[in-house]
């Protein structure tokens, strides 16, 4: 256990789940990620009521059916950290555990490089500066209905999102109110059927990795209908089919980076998604976000330097907040 992953450890549970005595906190893991776990636990322990642990079977990527098939799972208790290879904060389980009003903190740990994200400097950025950094970009959103990106690589892409609330995670669960996840980004669900246009993925592939040139991917109706023929969209191709399940085609999630801290660097999946100057769609599930589609599992697909438009008005330009407004809160 090194001393930049007990650090880690500490944001997560002192300043991310803000621990009360009375909790009663479940830490979810895998077989690989047990020292992470026991440096979350060390942190935890004398602070809270009680401390478990579930460690569960390496699913991969298919590790949210189990959190599917089991909705009850968190029920007994009143914090849990899902510290598992892949996000589970789309799963069902996850959402019961967030309609009940127990705090939720989705922990990704997949990187590429070896290194725990425990470790990662990104973890350490100021979350007052994302959350007023969130508060901005919340605020056209939340008064649009459809989402207009390009970037200098080719993406053209329109997302809408008629009576879809945004929201953003920065790890603190009480700026979340009740849950969120380590990704520091706004976030909001989209239409299933209507994403249209091309987006030229050349920054990360989610879970598996940085785009090793800009790979154009079609959207029609609110899937991907066609994925350019290079080593990047062969690799993606593959992984998708994987999934053995239609539905991890389809948009559901429309994301904006705001770790200032973070490198799109495809090293580790929750870093590149928070990384301020890029954008993401994510793919497949979006129950917990506010959207309707399930499916087997959920990942993003990564662009830098956006510009963004708002129901034609314009708030980021290749990567960059330019709303000179005020937060009005």
């Amino acid at each position: 256990m090194t001393r930049n992953m007990e650090r880690g450890a500490r944001i997560v549970i002192e300043e991310w789940m803000q621990v009360k005595r009375r909790d009663k906190l479940l830490i979810v893991t895998t077989k690989d990620h047990l020292e992470e776990s026991r440096a979350l636990r060390k942190q935890a322990v004398g602070k809270v009521h009680s401390v478990s642990s579930l460690v569960v079977e390496d699913m991969g990527r298919h590790v949210g059916v189990f959190f599917d098939m089991n909705e009850e799972i968190f029920d007994p208790y009143t914090a849990v950290i899902a510290a598992t290879d892949y996000s589970l904060v789309t799963t069902k389980a996850a959402k019961r555990a967030i309609q009940k009003r127990k705090k939720f903190l989705s922990l990704p740990l997949s990187t590429n490089d070896g290194r725990s994200m425990l470790e990662y400097e990104f973890l350490t950025m100021d979350t007052k500066k994302s959350r007023l950094m969130a508060k901005v970009i919340m605020k056209y959103l939340r008064h649009s209905t459809v989402i207009h990106v390009t970037t200098p690589a080719g993406t053209d892409l329109k997302v809408y999102k008629e009576n879809r609330n945004p929201g953003f995670f920065n790890g603190v669960i009480k700026d979340g109110k009740g849950y969120s996840s380590a990704s520091i980004e706004v976030y909001v669900s989209i239409e299933e059927t209507k994403t249209e246009g091309v987006l030229v993925l050349d920054g990360s592939l989610g879970y598996i990795g940085r785009a090793d040139e800009p790979t154009r991917i079609l959207f029609e109706k609110g899937r991907i209908t066609e994925i350019e023929e290079t080593p990047t969209g062969v690799r993606l191709r593959k992984y998708m089919e994987d999934y053995k399940d239609e539905r991890i085609y389809i948009g559901g999630e429309f994301g904006i980076g705001l770790n200032s801290y973070s490198k799109c660097l495809g090293n580790c999946y929750i870093e590149d998604e928070s990384a301020y100057g890029t954008f993401h769609i994510g793919l497949g599930r979006n129950l917990a976000l506010g959207g309707q589609q399930n499916a087997n599992g959920h990942f993003d697909l990564v662009c830098l330097e956006p510009d963004i438009y708002t129901d034609n008005r314009q708030i980021m330009q290749q990567g960059k907040i330019i709303i000179p407004e005020p937060v009005v809160y």
